[in-house]
């Protein structure tokens, strides 16, 4: 069953006449002439075409741009007509019975209606563009960034190495810039043309999602685009332990995903927000800048916050969420002390609350939330974070034997050893319990480092350059009978 299917079902109403899905607003349901709100969270341009994907006919998203365009699709309800516009970064979608006329069901969306409505995410969407011919070589290189820089040729990294963008010519400030100005929100040329920087996100057809950062250096206008799948991979394709499934069923609390940028956070939190989508019924509300992966509705509501575009900050949207009903917020970054304090707040508060910060283990990461505030706090924060954190996962990427990367992720669940050592400030001893307590799901990132190194995932020297206690890893991996001779 496609999800398309679940915004049909209503026009089996007596008197329904057209379902609308327009960025920016909620879905609408036509009905005797009348228009009812079927939802009230508002939808991002990305999640209307990510619904449509599945069923757009080929080639057809490449034709709508600045007008309307028809399909037909025979659903479970029957057959429906749908009519798709697409201007810019709005997107907007009618969905009526076969041969109803649009006199009959209003007529078509305007498709910039949203912006008198609400404020639009940041995403473009469109016709196909020049710079999608290197979006697509990098993706048909499985590479998870591109990086332009005036005077030289495209560069990719690919697991998680750079190298040059085969088949490409060098690229000067101006033809940059004549490649990126098409893709990027007007807010985002003023802001860069005043900041000399800007962050958006950016729609690859239905293949991929683009998160992008712009900037100017020595050379001239630059960029750098990583690449953020179309699909969410769930917890079972990304072989996260159960020990850290386990925390998406808490009420309340506070779970940390941490590591380096490029670590695949982002993956791994989108893979435990969708794993709560499929087996509950809450409300979730995410906070990112900007947007990365987009959620369909599942079981949950969701509702997806984008800093500089629909929020003002984090710790503004944090505040409104907790009058906005949420059984669990997420938030991309732990960015300043008032966000980290206010997300403590709200765990203890009765919400579950996913966050990131850029360490590398578990212990220092309790280190670096308590050490944001002043001396005279700390003591207070040590035993509120002592009561509401749950887990920490700090990860990192290592090269596959035989190319690709995977994930290690060092796991702390937060026992009751755990929460007494936070409490009294003895952190330094969590590695220790860590390694005595792996009955429970703790693992740590040298354990297993070794483990991949055994079972030949992983060379013993991208472990080594990986790995955060090295000398510790080089004695584990001669107790392992593993030849090694660190450098």
């Amino acid at each position: 069953m496609a999800i398309i299917d679940r915004y049909i079902e209503p026009l089996k109403k007596p008197g329904a006449q057209a379902i609308t899905l327009r960025s920016g607003a909620g879905v609408e349901l036509m009905i005797s002439g009348a228009s009812k709100a079927l939802s009230s969270a508002p939808l991002a341009g990305s999640q209307i075409i990510s619904v449509l994907s599945e069923i757009l006919p080929a080639g057809f998203q490449n034709e709508v741009e600045g007008s309307a365009k028809d399909f037909s699709y025979d659903s479970p309800m029957g057959q429906v007509k749908i009519t798709v516009i697409t201007k810019g970064d709005n997107v907007s979608a009618r969905i009526m019975p076969a041969g109803t006329g649009q006199a009959a069901a209003g007529g078509a969306p305007p498709a910039d209606q949203s912006q008198t409505q609400q404020q639009k995410p940041n995403i473009a969407i469109g016709a196909p563009q020049k710079i999608d011919k290197l979006f697509n070589k990098m993706l048909d290189k499985g590479a998870s960034d591109l990086h332009l820089k005036s005077g030289l040729r495209p560069m990719i990294r690919q697991d998680g190495d750079m190298a040059f963008l085969e088949d490409t010519s060098e690229l000067s400030h101006d033809d940059l810039w004549a490649l990126l100005k098409p893709i990027m929100p007007q807010r985002n040329i003023a802001e860069f043309e005043e900041t000399k920087d800007t962050d958006f996100s950016y729609q690859v057809g239905t293949r991929a999602r683009m998160r992008s950062n712009m900037f100017m250096d020595l050379a001239g206008v630059g960029a750098v685009f990583r690449q953020i799948p179309a699909e969410i991979l769930t917890v079972e394709q990304l072989n996260i332990p159960q020990a850290a499934v386990n925390f998406c069923d808490h009420s309340k609390g506070l779970v940390l995903v941490t590591g380096p940028t490029g670590s695949g956070k982002s993956t791994t939190l989108a893979a435990l927000i969708d794993h709560i989508n499929t087996k509950k019924s809450d409300h979730i509300i995410t906070i990112e800048d900007p947007v990365e992966f987009v959620h369909p509705h599942k079981k949950c509501l969701i509702n997806q916050r984008e800093v500089g575009t629909t929020t003002m900050s984090f710790k503004n949207a944090l505040r409104a969420a907790l009058r906005e009903d949420p059984d669990i917020v997420l938030l991309g970054e732990l960015r300043d002390l008032e966000t980290t304090e206010i997300a403590i707040e709200t765990a203890e508060t009765g919400h579950l609350v996913f966050g990131t910060l850029h360490t590398n283990t578990a212990a220092s990461t309790v280190d670096r939330m308590i050490d944001q505030f002043p001396a005279d706090r700390q003591s207070q924060i040590r035993a509120m974070l002592s009561e509401s954190l749950i887990g920490v996962i700090s990860q990192t990427l290592c090269k596959k034997i035989g190319g690709g990367r995977v994930a290690v992720l060092e796991i702390l669940v937060v026992n009751s050893a755990v929460s007494n050592l936070i409490r009294e400030g003895k952190t330094f001893q969590i590695p220790s319990i860590m390694q005595t307590a792996k009955n429970v799901g703790m693992q740590t990132m040298n354990d297993v480092l070794i483990d991949f190194v055994k079972q030949k995932k992983v060379a013993p020297e991208e472990a080594y350059l990986k790995a955060i206690d090295k000398k510790s890893l080089a004695d584990g991996m001669a107790k392992a009978g593993i030849k090694f001779k660190p450098t």
